[in-house]
């Protein structure tokens, strides 16, 4: 058993530790509330936009395919990995990169094994893992999650338009966390470019979607050329929103988990303090009594 001062040390120690946890926890929760408001607020409008997006470009003809819509045979890759900048949030990050390995490693196991397959990673924590395991990071972007409004990302957005377009990748994937609530973070993986038509697809053959009558003024091909654009910057948006709500949440409940963790630890501490000092005290009063009876003697 360890001496009094070794436990006393350790108490502390365990005390501080659980209100730095505590102060996270707070901390953590307090802009949680914040970044959920922002993205409740962005989804629904983004659904709409969407949903008019595909109402849109299924009534085209095919030969006014958007540059954005073209699905190309995808020789060069590119994965958006979002994650964050600080640690201290579980398995948030690790789950993300894990997520982005495997996409390259069997969805795009081919390019990947011609070098053909790049990262951008939005969040220090991706990147440095990423890395770490050897993979082609082209970009890190950190400084979003700093100021995080459309006005900032609209041209990372836009950057990954214009690559797509020219023809630099062939397919962009996200892969991010979305947030359902504090505890639960779903992973994500999307494609960004081409423009996927499948969910409307989806949507008619189970005959819950129904086309909506639009009268277009002046005229589909130019709104559905001004509104892919937006589209795209309003789901990256939305993307980015989602995993920073996360990041809040798993490192609110991760914070919250370690200062239970650091309350029972500490309990079981001061147990064994107070019989450490229950035995030293029952030995000096031995030695007491040991040493009176010597002196009778």
């Amino acid at each position: 058993m360890a001496n009094l001062k070794e436990i006393r040390t350790r108490i502390t120690s365990v005390q501080s530790t659980m209100q730095i946890t505590s102060a996270m926890k707070m901390v953590a929760a307090a802009k949680l509330r914040k970044a959920q408001n922002a993205v409740t607020t962005m989804r629904p409008y983004a659904a709409k936009l969407q949903e008019i997006m595909q109402d849109l470009s299924a009534s085209l003809e095919g030969s006014n395919e958007n540059v954005f819509t073209t699905d190309r045979e995808p020789e060069k890759v590119l994965l958006v990995v979002i994650t964050s900048n600080r640690g201290l949030c579980g398995a948030f990050n690790i789950n993300v990169v894990k997520e982005a390995i495997k996409q390259a490693e069997g969805k795009f196991a081919a390019q990947l094994k011609k070098g053909n397959v790049d990262f951008f990673c939005v969040g220090k924590k991706g990147a440095d893992t990423l890395k770490s395991k050897g993979f082609s990071v082209k970009e890190t972007e950190t400084a979003l999650f700093d100021k995080l409004n459309f006005e900032n990302t609209a041209p990372f957005a836009e950057k990954l338009m214009q690559q797509f377009a020219a023809g630099e990748y062939d397919r962009i994937v996200l892969v991010y966390n979305q947030f359902k609530n504090a505890a639960v973070q779903i992973l994500q993986t999307e494609q960004f470019l081409p423009v996927p038509e499948t969910v409307a697809e989806g949507k008619a053959e189970a005959g819950t979607h129904k086309q909506a009558d639009y009268i277009f003024e002046p005229g589909k091909e130019e709104i559905i050329n001004e509104l892919i654009p937006k589209t795209l910057k309003v789901q990256f948006y939305k993307a980015l929103l989602d995993s920073f709500a996360a990041e809040h949440g798993a490192r609110m409940t991760a914070m919250h988990q370690a200062t239970d963790n650091a309350t029972a630890l500490l309990k079981d501490l001061k147990l064994t303090y107070n019989k450490a000092r229950q035995a030293s005290i029952t030995n000096e009063i031995l030695e007491i009594a040991g040493a009176a009876e010597a002196l009778k003697g």
